[in-house]
């Protein structure tokens, strides 16, 4: 049994984090680059919602200019001046450490900018050997069943020891929001083993087979597994595919970069789903929103990373 209280939905999500700040225990996030309109609106709408206080890590001179051209306040916020992005992911890591941030968070720097600084093996954050892998939180618009899928934006094309990697990741995730027993489908472009044509299909075979030697706790895993196999019920009743992973998919795990950003981008553009997206790896979760996030995204990120920083040290 879980000894996290089970979180069933995004609003769900909001609630737990706003408990944490009620408590007293309101995270500060250090956003690196501050000068970002985007990411000072985020970061104000976690504070003023209660979930997250922003530290503004970057060129003030900047940062206030871009945020009085918005209308913004940022005057109630720590403000730390670092000239460039060297010298701004070093200060969002060394908040981190000292203990005066519990999140980390992107600003006008690139993704691998700020995850190299954090995995900077003397002045980054420790992850124990982990690897780092990017994951989003939704609603499936299928069922509004809370779901994770990964990896749509760190690891381009992963080797099997990494899926196994970026699947522990996603499981630790699942099972801090309370997740009893998390079934994750391995997918691939159809449920049939097609190697060497297809090799994500021979990994999603030993993934499933390593999970029946129990190396992945009381995780059900299954592939390879195509997409409707994975999240429909009746396209599992139509194929006949008895499983309990076959249509009630918890996680979602892509063969590589190209098919997890399409099928985040698929998921956020098409179906309008708030995808709330963290990399995760290390002992900070680290926000890392896009520019074509919805403002909506962005905000529950900052929730789910929050809730995940509480629980991962309880």
């Amino acid at each position: 049994m879980s000894e996290f209280q089970p979180i069933t939905s995004l609003d769900g999500l909001v609630q737990a984090a706003l408990d944490l700040g009620r408590s007293g225990d309101m995270p500060k996030v250090a956003i690196a680059r501050s000068a970002e309109g985007f990411v000072l609106r985020a970061g104000i709408e976690a504070y003023e919602r209660g979930v997250a206080e922003p530290i503004l890590v970057g060129d003030m001179e900047e940062t206030k200019r871009i945020a009085d051209e918005r209308g913004l306040d940022i005057s109630p916020f720590r403000q730390v001046h670092a000239a460039d992005d060297g010298a701004a992911v070093f200060e969002a890591v060394r908040l981190f450490r000292e203990g005066e941030a519990q999140l980390i968070m992107k600003g006008l720097v690139p993704t691998a900018t700020l995850l190299k600084a954090v995995l900077n093996k003397e002045t980054g954050v420790p992850h124990g050997g982990r690897i780092l892998s990017h994951l989003a939180v939704f609603e499936s618009p299928v069922d509004g069943r809370l779901m994770i899928m990964t990896d749509p934006g760190v690891n381009i094309a992963p080797s099997l020891q990494r899926k196994v990697e970026i699947l522990r990741n996603a499981l630790d995730v699942a099972r801090m929001l309370g997740m009893e027993g998390p079934r994750a489908a391995i997918l691939a472009a159809t449920e049939k083993i097609n190697y060497p044509a297809m090799p994500a299909t021979l990994d999603g075979d030993i993934l499933t087979k390593m999970a029946r030697q129990g190396q992945f706790g009381d995780a059900r895993v299954l592939g390879p597994l195509s997409l409707d196999l994975a999240v429909s019920r009746k396209v599992a009743a139509t194929k006949r595919f008895d499983s309990p992973v076959a249509g009630n998919a918890d996680i979602l795990v892509t063969p590589n970069i190209e098919a997890g950003n399409v099928l985040y981008k698929s998921l956020s553009t098409l179906c309008g789903c708030v995808m709330a997206a963290v990399v995760v790896g290390s002992r900070v979760p680290v926000v890392v929103p896009s520019r074509g996030d919805s403002d909506a995204s962005k905000f529950h990120s900052i929730a789910l990373a929050s809730v995940l920083s509480r629980r991962s040290r309880s």
